[in-house]
């Protein structure tokens, strides 16, 4: 009976741990409080986790560098924060401020900003005028032969928005087709679509697994992967609340990602990486329009 007991407890201490690490492994403004002025030259706990978090962000790759497994806040780091902090017109300084941590929290689309190689930047960027689109590296996008697009529903989990996705993606595709060449169509879950659409929570096997409420709340494939997941965990709402994400406005945005277009820098854009709860941004704005249109003229 003894040892029963013990071996009881030993499972629940185990269970206990990997709940306690699965919780602390997730980025939160909490977590990297701490390190709020930390600057190249320090070596604080908590800056490896920093690390792995600017580099899921796209701006950070140590390609096996000596200081990709450490604490110390190195000039990789330091030059990874300045270009963050010039994309989202922060203080450029290259510290974890304030600031810089509050606008790297936001709920945003889970698609990198940017694809680094050691310190170089491989993604299209296009910065004409006022524009400030861009394209995935190597500008990926559906042959020209291939204007008309299906699309269906797969989800692994059941959410109560099920119905109302439909709608949502209807609408979406819509302002899509109204500036550009493609045309959409819902076919049945049983066909082969060229894009499928789905709810999913944490690890759903495209190697991108989901990290919870907030954080990353979607992301999609470029051309032609066809590839739109939302986490299922996240407070979605048709109507959003205050504390609520609007699941039409990371649809326009991840149809976006679907048809080729990256990350824009102009805040109004439906293609800026960032949302905030209980607002709803489904318009195209002037820079998402001229993206699509370059992308495929």
């Amino acid at each position: 009976m003894a040892s029963q007991t013990s071996s009881l407890m030993l499972v629940l201490f185990v269970l206990l741990h990997m709940v306690l690490c699965t919780i602390e492994s997730k980025p939160t403004t909490e977590n990297f409080q701490r390190l709020v002025g930390c600057r190249k030259g320090h070596t604080v706990k908590g800056v490896y986790e920093l690390k792995q978090f600017v580099k899921k962000l796209g701006y950070l790759n140590y390609d096996g560098g000596k200081h990709g497994k450490d604490n110390e806040f190195d000039d990789d780091l330091e030059a990874a924060i300045k270009a963050y902090q010039v994309n989202y017109q922060l203080n450029t300084t290259g510290i974890l401020d304030d600031d810089t941590l509050k606008q790297m929290m936001k709920p945003r689309c889970g698609i990198a900003d940017m694809i680094i190689h050691g310190n170089k930047n491989s993604k299209s960027f296009y910065r004409i005028g006022a524009s400030q689109y861009e394209f995935f590296m190597g500008n990926p996008k559906w042959p020209l032969s291939k204007t008309h697009l299906t699309y269906n529903f797969r989800s692994s989990v059941d959410v109560y928005l099920a119905e109302d996705i439909r709608s949502v993606c209807f609408r979406a595709f819509e302002r899509w087709a109204n500036v550009s060449h493609f045309t959409f169509e819902e076919i049945p879950e049983d066909y082969i679509a060229d894009i499928e659409i789905g709810f999913h929570s944490g690890d759903h096997g495209d190697g991108y697994p989901f990290d919870g409420p907030q954080g990353t709340l979607a992301h999609a494939s470029p051309p032609t992967g066809g590839k739109l997941h939302y986490d299922a965990d996240e407070n979605w709402s048709t109507s959003p609340g205050p504390d609520e994400i609007d699941l039409e406005s990371v649809t326009v945005h991840e149809i976006g990602h679907l048809l080729g277009l990256q990350h824009s820098l102009v805040p109004d854009a439906v293609m800026y990486a960032y949302f905030d709860s209980g607002i709803m941004k489904r318009r195209l704005n002037r820079d998402d329009v001229h993206g699509i249109r370059v992308l495929y003229d």
